[in-house]
């Protein structure tokens, strides 16, 4: 028998009252202005993140209580370590942090880079540098030499805060490419302090140092700029501003459904939006707990996790879903989850099975939502108090207005308002989060808008109850493990080796992954392919890249099919690889591929 097309909210745990219960008269009466006015502002007024999420909670009713919990590695047989911080000792060491920046001439407007695992210094230079008003890109820590240098200068870094293992593997290599980066602030890996030539130590420096006083700003200031992979040519900086903190606090608000009380994890790491948003943003904004696990995933460590930190609102992506799916409900068993009222997803489309996975595992649904980077906060989402279609990414939130639509030929757009029809998802623009430019690239964000609608270049529909369904990309981006990976950036990457005539990638799909990256070889003349060539090439982009960007498979071709203007149609090599129909073939340089 099979499962229910709806999961109904009698089967969700609504033990607390949800913030959205009343959908259409909470859509037909909302405005961003009345959400922002429930943000008190700085002293002297104006807008700034963190102090929204850490300065105003350290002198008030919530001072004393948890901020972040991090979470150590320690005796996976043992219990797990962990080190708290409050908002007031967060917002003393924001503070410190904002006045090492002063003390080094670093200021508004001025560019600082986070490289490193989720360490307390990683949150703290975050919040330090927003009240300096100076703008911050966390990057991953997986990130090899190659995306780092791409992104510190595309960027122009001027401050780089790091980890001194970090440091010796992937920066001092590419550090001369970035002639802005003129700091380099050391985390060390003991209690000593670091002494690397040409850096500082950044715990030494902390503590020497008196807590500042925010630095003015509006909210049209820059605050993040976030990087996301395009399909040809360099990876995207989209920037955020102060603004956005409005759409932060009222996701968490709608979508997450975080209340006083809540012990909330978002397990995703801040080198991307949605632990940048969401890990660190959006749950100290509502005064809330907020878990960071410094490890990685353990099927038995994340169970533990829920359990002994009595967590309440978890929030993780599909690839981790589908990894505990993996690893048995057995494992689960082993743990109980009383706090556990409500959990997200987020990062790719949420298959059905997942949804179930969770009702029968874990005792709840699990509600998938959809943003992007360029949005900056969750737009569409399944709500706690709403039935859930299982594969369904949800409902627009409160003003947000989505649109299914298709391209005309002269550029323009139109709407189809069919139910169940096919098209790319748009957004009116005018949400606070959006983001307001890529760096360095005008024209390129002109084209993602069509009058005041942000063209997604998601495909999807929308059902007659107003539910959107993802449907895939407009392009060749490749969404593996919930990130975004440019194929030119591997491409390039496996062109470099001397071996390599011409690359191209493309996403397959995969159970745990969602898609892995492919890559399709042709050799210079004269060599020849075998196994030892692929793993060296596979090597090769792992040591460039890392290890999240790199192909997880590789193919000799003779040849990749190209346009007659020299185009690489990743297209037809996935059609290919897929058994799909491979369309229009007419602009094909020779009608044959060899493969």
């Amino acid at each position: 028998m099979g499962r229910a097309a709806v999961i109904h909210k009698a089967a969700a745990d609504l033990r607390v009252p949800p913030n959205l219960s009343d959908y259409d008269a909470t859509c037909g009466g909302f405005s961003w202005s009345e959400m922002a006015a429930q943000l008190p502002s700085p002293p002297g007024g104006g807008c700034n993140i963190a102090w929204s999420a850490v300065d105003r909670h350290a002198d008030g009713p919530l001072k004393d209580r948890p901020a972040l919990r991090f979470l150590g590695s320690g005796d996976p047989a043992g219990p797990i370590p962990v080190t708290e911080f409050s908002y007031a000792e967060l917002a003393d060491r924001a503070g410190r942090f904002t006045r090492v920046l002063r003390d080094l001439g670093i200021g508004k407007g001025d560019r600082l880079f986070v490289f490193a695992d989720r360490i307390p210094e990683l949150y703290i230079a975050v919040l330090g540098a927003l009240r300096n008003g100076t703008v911050v890109t966390p990057l991953f820590s997986a990130f090899g030499p190659e995306p780092l240098a791409t992104r510190l200068g595309l960027g122009s870094a001027q401050v780089l805060v790091t980890t001194e293992a970090l440091y010796h593997r992937r920066v001092a290599a590419v550090r001369d490419r970035v002639p802005t980066l003129g700091h380099v602030l050391l985390v060390g890996d003991g209690e000593e302090r670091t002494d690397v030539p040409g850096t500082l130590d950044l715990r030494s420096l902390l503590d020497a140092a008196e807590p500042a006083a925010p630095t003015p700003t509006t909210a049209d200031d820059p605050a993040l700029l976030h990087f996301t992979s395009g399909t040809t040519g360099t990876p995207k900086g989209a920037l955020h501003v102060h603004g956005a903190v409005v759409t932060h606090y009222a996701t968490g608000t709608y979508a997450l459904d975080l209340h006083p009380d809540d012990i909330f994890w978002c397990t995703a790491d801040p080198g991307w939006v949605t632990g940048t948003s969401y890990g660190i943003i959006a749950p100290l904004l509502h005064g809330v707990t907020s878990v960071v696990d410094e490890a990685e995933f353990e099927a038995d460590r994340w169970y533990r996790i829920l359990q002994d930190q009595q967590v309440s609102v978890w929030y993780t992506a599909p690839t981790a879903i589908r990894m505990l799916m993996r690893a048995g409900p057995e494992v689960a068993q082993r743990h109980r989850f009383p706090n556990l009222r409500f959990i997200a997803s987020v990062g790719e489309p949420l298959a059905p099975d997942a949804v179930w996975w969770g009702t029968d595992v874990l005792g709840l649904p699990i509600h998938d939502n959809w943003w992007q980077t360029e949005t900056g906060g969750i737009m569409i989402a399944n709500t706690p108090a709403f039935d859930i279609k299982p594969g369904s990414m949800g409902r627009p939130l409160p003003g947000v207005e989505a649109h299914i639509v298709r391209r005309d030929e002269d550029g323009g757009v139109h709407e189809v308002t069919d139910a169940d029809s096919e098209g790319e998802l748009a957004l009116r623009a005018g949400w606070p989060s959006m983001f307001r430019g890529y760096l360095n690239q005008d024209e390129r964000y002109r084209k993602c808008f069509a009058g005041d609608l942000y063209l997604t270049g998601d495909l999807a529909k929308r059902d007659a109850d107003g539910y959107f369904w993802f449907v895939g990309r407009a392009d060749d981006v490749i969404k593996s493990a919930g990130h975004l990976i440019g194929p030119f950036e591997v491409e390039s990457a496996l062109a470099e080796h001397p071996a390599v005539l011409e690359a191209a990638v493309i996403g397959v799909p995969d159970e745990i992954l969602g898609e892995k990256v492919k890559a399709f070889v042709v050799l210079e003349r004269g060599i020849e392919p075998d196994d030892a060539l692929r793993r060296k090439l596979i090597g090769h982009a792992r040591v460039r890249l890392g290890a999240a960007v790199a192909p997880k498979e590789l193919e000799f071709v003779d040849s990749l099919p190209h346009t007659r203007s020299g185009k690489t149609l990743r297209r037809l090599l996935k059609a290919r690889e897929l058994g799909l129909a491979e369309g229009d073939t007419s602009t094909l340089e020779s009608p044959e591929v060899t493969r």
